[in-house]
């Protein structure tokens, strides 16, 4: 945490800096809450997501270390909805009582689930290249993201993994343009609102 602060500081102490804390569901229960003890209380951490196999173990397990996460303020994420069902995204968001969700597009399947995202404002941070290029959606053109903010969900445009998927989140604006799945004026609103505190939102 030291070495982080210290480059802050000294390269770009006008950035703010948000630090995650990544949980991988693949590991025990029991290991993750040990290695989280070391971490609470620390104010440099901003939010925590939990990632891998949305199959790997049930939601429910992680449900205390979600607990804790949010009575030490940190802002509430998982992966979820990417190869789960809509039913999976609504279960994760109150289980684990989530702020955001990162992919979610399976959410696009339930018109009651997209409700309950808009009514209860989560947000949906869509990855497009990525889902395109593991199989998740057929193309660009006709990516979920255009059916879910037409609806009223919050969602934001995202990059994966730069090296595996050649991606930055101008390339993602620019391909989604491309694609015809989002108009200009589209794309600016989201960006707009990606800018924006979830809070403000009226969570």
């Amino acid at each position: 945490m030291n070495a982080f602060e210290s480059a802050h500081q000294e390269i770009a102490p006008e950035i703010e800096l948000r630090l995650q804390i990544g949980l991988s569901r693949h590991c025990e229960i029991a290991y993750l809450e040990d290695c989280l003890s070391h971490f609470w209380g620390c104010k440099a951490f901003y939010s925590i997501d939990l990632y891998g196999d949305e199959l790997a173990q049930p939601i429910e397990n992680f449900k205390l270390i979600y607990r804790r996460a949010k009575s030490e303020g940190l802002r509430l994420k998982a992966h979820v909805g990417e190869w789960g069902t809509a039913d999976d995204v609504r279960h994760a968001v109150e289980c684990l009582e989530l702020d955001e969700v990162q992919h979610g597009i399976a959410a696009v399947e339930d018109p009651s689930v997209i409700r309950f995202l808009t009514d209860n404002h989560i947000r949906l941070n869509i990855t497009p290249s990525s889902n395109y290029l593991l199989g998740r959606v057929a193309d660009l053109k006709n990516h979920p993201i255009a059916r879910l903010y037409r609806s009223g969900v919050d969602v934001t445009i995202n990059s994966d993994d730069v090296l595996i998927f050649d991606s930055d989140v101008s390339k993602e604006y620019m391909r989604l343009y491309r694609s015809g799945c989002l108009n200009p004026e589209e794309l600016d609103n989201i960006r707009r609102n990606g800018l924006k505190d979830i809070n403000s939102l009226g969570r």
